[in-house]
């Protein structure tokens, strides 16, 4: 059982919004129910006099463990939204806070409250994290803005409030991945997406604007206040030169940038087996690139070995189904720029015996359906008949349309003679050994 915690609801009297939403909270304890995950906590609820943004040191003199404050939102092109974000100023102060300055990240806390926001908002609602760009910023304890917006309809909307006052209730961190963000517009769009399909959570988020006049000492306190283990960027939402800029910050700063195909085919893996994956994929191709697929459990990482001559040929029939095929296999794939699947890959020890068969079965079964092939024994035969403009030549075709003819399996006519597709075409054959070969068709 988790530890229970000292939880603070905080909500202002000059914020509509928030008020609101608390008042929605407090109805819903009043009712009848089975308790809620944030019941299994101490709770405490604080109403202020002045604007959230402007509680800095708010819990100088608190025992809590998380602050969650309760506010509205406001923004200059208003669409009804129900949003979750830190608070913090990773550029300038204009809205309350200091500059250059943010504060504590929950993740986990965060994360839980965006996948109840998406289940509880009402028709017409945009569900979404924010990028940091508020006060307060001089908070040590751990908090969230959980928010409705964005004009004084929404803010008095109660089936929307409800919505945020029920998604705080009930909100109950998972085993999740904390992660900084970087780039996309202020609703941080593909991080929303990431946070509400896999365990990535994130804490502090930076605007594509803002990714210029990021630092290596922004980084690293975005980082340090999140409690992040990798981050994630929105390549497509940040120019190139700047792109190029932040990935060799993270690089110098040991942040690894993970992709939302990784976030994706996580699975249960711990981040400590995830290091270790790393660690041994390094010393198997150093420098590789890490591709996860399927969904791996936790464990303890070994390599996997598939003949070099089988992956070839299932790679040369169809790249597209190949790697398709690997996403429903929880391993690990190593790519290099120049060799995009290497032969060796990492799995959990525990399933590594079923993995290995799937994979084989995976390359036989591309294999005999894209190419002819013959089995005797251990040994699957492949055949190919490939057009011989030698051949043709000899035959006295003139290079031009009549190969293409010959190519696609018609016969021509040269000089009033016959010419089959079978007269110009070669047969080369490739006999794979694969031990055990029944057990894969």
């Amino acid at each position: 059982m988790k530890k229970p915690m000292n939880i603070a609801l905080v909500s202002s009297l000059a914020d509509p919004g928030g008020c609101t939403i608390h008042e929605a909270l407090l109805s819903l304890l009043a009712l009848p129910h089975e308790p809620y995950p944030l019941e299994l906590h101490e709770l405490s609820h604080y109403r202020v006099k002045e604007r959230l943004i402007y509680q800095d040191f708010f819990d100088r003199d608190m025992d809590a463990s998380l602050l969650i404050f309760l506010s509205r939102h406001s923004s200059v092109n208003p669409v009804p939204v129900l949003t979750v974000h830190v608070t913090g100023n990773i550029t300038s102060a204009d809205f309350g806070g200091k500059e250059h300055s943010l504060a504590y990240a929950a993740p986990a806390w965060m994360h839980a409250v965006l996948k109840g926001l998406s289940k509880n908002a009402p028709p017409g609602y945009r569900v979404a994290y924010e990028v940091t760009h508020h006060g307060p910023s001089e908070i040590s304890t751990p908090s969230l803005f959980a928010e409705v917006g964005s004009t004084e309809k929404e803010w008095q909307d109660r089936e929307a409030a409800l919505a945020v006052a029920k998604s705080v209730l009930s909100a109950d961190p998972a085993n999740i991945i904390p992660l900084i963000g970087f780039g996309g517009t202020h609703y941080a769009a593909r991080q929303t997406h990431i946070a509400l399909n896999t365990r990535g959570a994130f804490g502090h988020i930076a605007h594509t604007r803002d990714v210029p006049l990021l630092d290596a000492a922004m980084i690293d306190l975005m980082k340090e206040r999140t409690g992040a283990v990798a981050a994630y960027i929105d390549r497509k939402a940040i120019p190139g030169k700047d792109l190029a800029r932040l990935e060799r910050i993270l690089a110098e700063r040991r942040i690894r940038p993970l992709t939302e195909g990784d976030l994706m085919h996580f699975g249960d893996m711990s981040w400590e087996t995830y290091l270790k994956v790393l660690s041994l994929a390094d010393q198997i191709v150093p420098g590789c690139r890490v591709n996860l697929h399927g969904q791996c459990p936790d464990g303890e990482p070994v390599r996997i070995e598939l003949d070099q001559l089988l992956l070839d040929e299932a790679w040369r029939c169809s790249q597209n189904e190949f790697l398709d095929g690997l996403d429903t296999l929880p391993l690990v794939r190593l790519s290099t720029q120049k060799k995009p699947v290497w032969p060796s890959f990492i799995t959990i020890g525990d399933i590594s015996g079923t993995v290995l068969h799937d994979l084989i079965s995976l390359c036989v079964n591309i294999i005999r359906r894209g190419e002819i092939t013959f089995v005797e024994g251990d040994h699957l035969t492949v055949c190919r008949h490939r057009f011989d403009p030698g051949r043709a030549q000899s035959l006295g075709i003139p290079p031009g349309p009549l190969y293409g003819q010959l190519m696609n399996g018609c016969t021509v006519r040269v000089g009033g003679r016959e010419i089959t597709p079978e007269m110009v075409r070669t047969r080369s054959e490739k006999r794979i050994h694969i031990p055990g070969l029944e057990k894969f068709l």
